[in-house]
């Protein structure tokens, strides 16, 4: 596949696939003998990874180290894990702060819904975000 097949596949432009490639967040990709890239299913899984993790906001050095401990071998199972679990960890707290947020929208956005219908704004003395940031205090 070529990288501009590639690109519409994954709706990426072809100078992130090439820097992808040139720091190592995924491996070098096959080229043709005209040295053509020439990516083959291994190379579009490799992508699809590398994508997927970027969009949830995984750092680029992870990545690059995960590639590099996947060229080291099957002695890099428990490393390559480690790594992983890492990258869910802060994946979860990143999520966790989105939750945060939804359920406080959520929140207003009913309280400004009652307020349309009654004609009155009434806050909860003590609504659940409330409680939240005093139990972080």
């Amino acid at each position: 596949m070529t990288i501009k097949e590639v690109c519409r596949k994954f709706d990426v432009s072809a100078d992130t696939l090439r820097y992808y490639e040139r720091v190592g967040v995924i491996p070098e990709v096959h080229r043709t003998a005209g040295g053509i890239r020439n990516y083959t299913e291994e190379d579009l899984k490799w992508v699809e990874t590398a994508i997927c993790f970027r969009s949830a906001g995984m750092p680029i050095e992870l990545l690059i180290e995960y590639v590099r401990l996947f060229r080291e071998g099957d002695a890099t199972f428990g490393a390559r894990r480690d790594l992983l679990v890492e990258a869910r960890e802060r994946i979860l707290a990143e999520r966790k702060k989105y939750d945060d947020a939804l359920e406080k929208l959520s929140y207003k956005i009913a309280k400004y819904e009652e307020a349309v219908r009654t004609g009155v704004l009434n806050w909860d003395e003590d609504c659940s975000c409330k409680k939240e940031m005093k139990e972080k205090e």
